[in-house]
């Protein structure tokens, strides 16, 4: 492709590599040691990228204050639709990522752990029990994927296993998309509630 003939062949090889990591995973952050150098290629080559993904009907983000790249579509391409209690934990990590932010200095990580996660989901009050063990491994794995959040400990049946939130979650989860969230959570409390006071009213 002529836009690559000013790169040689190694960059070549990185460039499709990232491109296809980018498609895959939609998030690269520099706070993420193992991608970082893959942060800085992008930036490198920024125009060139953001060429070549417009072709394929993305558009390339760069968020150098958050060190965040994200890939996104116009065109609804490779749209993940999240299920009530993936979209619940994705919510209360955003949350608990501005928590512990204000406690930091800019450049700390944000850590966290399955009982922080826990204690916020009750606080909700969208049931009287924690998410099940499964439902929450599950969630996590797969933000772990989309390079939202790094899982520190494997055992994520202890509440003490903890979880490193990237920047990437400002972009997942944006202030508006939060405001929607809290939105959809009271509409599920709610019909909680009238599921409850039906069920009352016909054991009467």
């Amino acid at each position: 492709m002529e836009l690559l003939d000013g790169m040689i062949q190694k960059e070549k090889d990185e460039f499709r590599r990232i491109c296809n990591r980018l498609i895959s995973t939609c998030f690269l952050c520099k706070g993420n040691v193992t991608n970082r150098s893959d942060y800085y290629f992008v930036l490198k080559h920024r125009e060139i990228f953001r060429k070549y993904l417009d072709i394929l009907g993305y558009r390339l983000e760069i968020n150098e204050e958050y060190g965040v790249i994200q890939l996104t579509s116009p065109y609804n391409y490779n749209h993940l639709n999240l299920k009530l209690f993936e979209s619940i934990i994705l919510l209360i990590l955003r949350i608990l990522y501005d928590e512990k932010k204000r406690e930091l200095s800019a450049s700390d990580e944000v850590i966290v752990n399955l009982g922080d996660i826990q204690d916020k989901f009750l606080s909700l009050q969208i049931r009287d029990k924690m998410i099940d063990k499964t439902t929450m491994r599950n969630a996590l794995s797969m933000f772990r994927r989309f390079q939202i959040i790094e899982i520190l400990d494997r055992d994520l049946g202890n509440e003490e296993s903890r979880i490193l939130i990237y920047d990437a979650i400002l972009l997942a989860v944006r202030v508006e998309d939060i405001k929607q969230a809290h939105e959809k959570l009271e509409a599920y409390r709610k019909g909680k509630a009238d599921n409850e006071e039906t069920d009352e009213n016909e054991a009467d």
